[in-house]
Parts: C-alpha cells; structure tokens; sequence
C-alpha cells in the first residue's frame, strides 16, 4: 500500500494540533497548511468536507537526503494530510520508501525507511 492512514474520533482541529505536536518532538516542522476547503470555497467551489494538507520537514533530515541524491527533492517536502470521512477524522501521508524505491538507491531507500518509521510513530501517537 502506497499510504499509511490512522482514524480518531478527535476534530480534525484538535487532530492537527496533536500531529504539530508530535512531529516537533521528532524535529520536524510545518513548512506550510493548505486548509483544501477554504481555499476551493474561496474561489466559489461548493466543498463542504474537511481536508487539510501539511508540509513537514526535518531540516538535517532534508540536507542529508539532498546532498546523497538531489533527485528526492522531487518528493520533498512529506506530506501528510487530515480530513474528515463518515465522522471521524482521518490522518495520512504517502510512505516516503514507495517515493524513494524509483530512484533505486539502497542507502537512501533505508534513509526513508527511518523516516517513515518516524513519522508514522507521530500518527499513531496522535490518535
């Protein structure tokens, strides 16, 4: 599976607040928050359904990766993403090894793997 997605009963507010939190232990920040349903009812798009996209970065994590292969900036920053479906708030993200396994490159494959580990330990924790 390309993803890896958890369920709370938490808001999607209070969710996102308790990733923020779990990533910043891990080193990680919020680069940036795309809130998808303000943005698309802005622009005069009925999308009633809560669906927030966050950019997150390890910043030593990041300049390690570059400088082994530049081609992972193509799937940097992480993604990870919140939303609501049938009540309940859902968080996921793309596994980084699924990106990194097209570039063929064993040490930066385990690199991800770390990652990934990490950041997955940061979903569980929130819910």
């Amino acid at each position: 599976m390309f993803h890896y997605t958890v369920e709370t009963t938490m808001t999607m507010e209070e969710a996102a607040q308790k990733l923020e939190e779990q990533l910043k232990e891990e080193k990680f920040g919020v680069l940036w928050q795309f809130n998808v349903k303000e943005k698309l009812q802005e622009k005069g798009l009925d999308y009633n359904d809560d669906f927030l996209i966050l950019e997150v970065c390890n910043p030593h994590e990041a300049k390690e990766v570059l400088t082994q292969n530049k081609m992972i900036g193509y799937f940097l920053p992480c993604k990870m993403v919140l939303y609501t479906d049938e009540g309940k708030t859902k968080i996921g993200m793309p596994k980084p090894t699924e990106f990194v396994k097209l570039l063929n490159d064993q040490d930066l494959e385990q690199k991800a793997k770390d990652i990934e580990d990490r950041l997955i330990a940061c979903m569980d924790r929130s819910v």
